[in-house]
């Protein structure tokens, strides 16, 4: 660890109460920093120290009649923060991407990383008073895995060959091959350790041993949370009691905001970011991570099951103009794959896709085509600016000898009847903190959520490679070829990388640095941010 990264840890310390002032001066001025930069940052550390008390609501622009809390099927915006509040993992994702001990103080690995013993805090009690066990870490785990398991998150447990009870605070878990990211794949907000109830789980009952206690849940339009007495970690969930809004008209969501009717509203249409930054009762937030938006096309059915045809589209996509127009600067170009520049494995030697007529016509010609019809299904449901993103996609591809009818579907149910039903259409992804987990999520074979339905042998056996290897430059290798293959012979076209942009009012008291693998503070802001005095 640097110094700069020390004093950062010390800072955050400081500033969850984790340490006293005495103790962060001590440790920073070891650093060779002056006395009076390290009492600036005392000051500022203190000043944002979170306070205990009060109620917050938050609009979210996601969320379906549909949804239900069965952790194997938590998806998107509005049930991934409260999944994260409800209920405990193992391990979490803090704010610089690093996993963290939660319900796991601590873990070991076999030197090949296949064999991997966790063992739990003592004091972590279920809503209901009762002690987490490792019989409820198993039963939880093993809900999620198998040929029986409906979850999608399966594919990310798929290496695990047995996981036992060593004593009631251990577990043991046997991979069929190495994974060095495997604390990682646990802090998943689908992997959530609820009470055993014979060979599953019980999460009907909303037991969960999060830092909040559910009290009501309408699908599609709110949830109620309030703060649970006896969290094992006393340095969260400083708000008594949270609400969560289903609001998925932009428009409506920053009324809401503006009015005081909220105190926070995720996705912020960056049209309307300027007008909103304006209001003094307002700060909007800009954090630069994974999020990407993303246009799927399905490669089972004609034309997307031609990679030439998948190709040409992707150079007819004006990739800057959709960054200047859509984002507004809030964001950078992507480059048909999902890893994200400032992730460890980038590839930065990839040729970037630029807007190219000329080898647009090649792929079509290489196709058997002079010109293409094809219908792009789109929704501000899928993020703000969606259709009109849609409609720059077809303006430039109209110089490509293709010609794309966009058709605006509704926002209700559009994740259900449009996303990965209809052969082409817009959608995003948050990303995923590692290379593997966003991989095996949407690009590994046969998976649930493989939004374009792509299958490609070499990426599988890549994956299995690169998830086993331990030596760095061997994975970065793997994981940059991963990329040139999704890009150059995969089924989504991903133009696009969007910082998350959301607002809060004064009422809320928010950590300088904020997650950057989710949006809204990585989904955590009910443990992370407080009511400000």
């Amino acid at each position: 660890m640097d110094k700069f990264q020390y004093v950062r840890q010390m800072e955050q310390r400081l500033q969850m109460r984790q340490v006293d002032r005495r103790q962060f001066m001590r440790g920073v001025l070891a650093t060779g920093m002056t006395l009076g930069a390290a009492t600036l940052l005392a000051d500022r550390a203190i000043a944002a120290t979170p306070k205990k008390g009060g109620s917050m609501v938050a609009g979210i622009g996601h969320g379906g009649s549909t949804e239900q809390l069965d952790p194997g099927q938590i998806a998107a915006g509005f049930l991934i923060p409260l999944s994260l509040g409800v209920n405990g993992f193992l391990t979490a994702i803090d704010a610089e991407s690093n996993v963290q001990p939660s319900l796991a103080q601590s873990w070991e690995a076999s030197p090949d990383a296949s064999v991997w013993t966790f063992t739990l805090r003592d004091g972590v009690e279920f809503h209901n008073g009762r002690s987490v066990t490792a019989d409820d870490v198993i039963a939880s785990i093993n809900y999620q895995r198998g040929e029986k398991s409906t979850s999608t998150g399966a594919p990310l447990l798929a290496g695990v060959k047995t996981l036992r009870a060593d004593g009631p605070q251990t577990i043991v878990f046997e991979l069929q091959g190495g994974n060095a990211d495997f604390p990682a794949i646990l802090s998943d907000y689908r992997f959530a350790i609820l009470p055993a109830d014979g060979d599953s789980i019980d999460w009907r009952s909303n037991i969960g041993c999060g830092a909040y206690q559910l009290k009501s849940f309408q699908p599609g339009i709110s949830a109620d949370l309030v703060r649970h007495a006896n969290h094992w970690n006393p340095d969260v969930a400083h708000v008594d009691e949270w609400k969560l809004l289903v609001l998925l008209d932009t428009t409506a969501r920053m009324a809401a905001l503006s009015a005081g009717t909220i105190d926070v509203a995720d996705k912020v249409d960056p049209k309307t970011a300027k007008f909103i930054s304006r209001d003094p009762n307002v700060t909007l937030h800009s954090v630069a991570g994974t999020q990407h938006y993303s246009f799927p096309m399905l490669t089972n059915v004609g034309p997307f099951d031609g990679n030439n045809v998948r190709q040409a589209i992707k150079w007819g996509i004006d990739r800057q103009e959709l960054v200047d127009k859509i984002l507004l600067g809030y964001g950078q170009v992507g480059n048909d794959h999902p890893i994200g520049s400032g992730q460890k494995y980038f590839n930065a030697e990839l040729e970037q896709k630029t807007f190219d007529p000329d080898k647009a016509k090649f792929h079509l010609k290489q196709a058997g085509l002079d010109s293409l019809d094809v219908e792009l299904s789109s929704s501000d449901a899928a993020f703000p600016g969606a259709v009109d993103a849609a409609t720059l996609i077809s303006n430039s591809a109209a110089k490509c000898g293709i010609n794309v009818t966009v058709k605006r579907e509704p926002n209700d149910g559009y994740w259900s009847e449009v996303w990965t039903k209809k052969p082409w259409c817009a959608s995003y992804w948050a990303g995923r903190p590692v290379e593997d987990l966003m991989f095996s999520l949407a690009f590994q074979s046969g998976v649930a959520w493989n939004e374009s339905l792509w299958s490609n042998e070499k990426f599988d056996t890549l994956l299995v490679g690169a998830r086993a290897e331990l030596d760095s430059e061997k994975r970065r290798q793997m994981y940059g070829e991963m990329q040139e293959i999704v890009a150059n012979q995969g089924g989504v076209a991903i133009p696009m990388f969007a910082s998350y942009v959301f607002a809060t009012r004064p009422t809320l008291g928010t950590p300088e640095k904020f997650g950057s693998n989710l949006d809204l503070d990585g989904s955590s802001f009910m443990e992370r941010w407080w009511k400000a005095e």
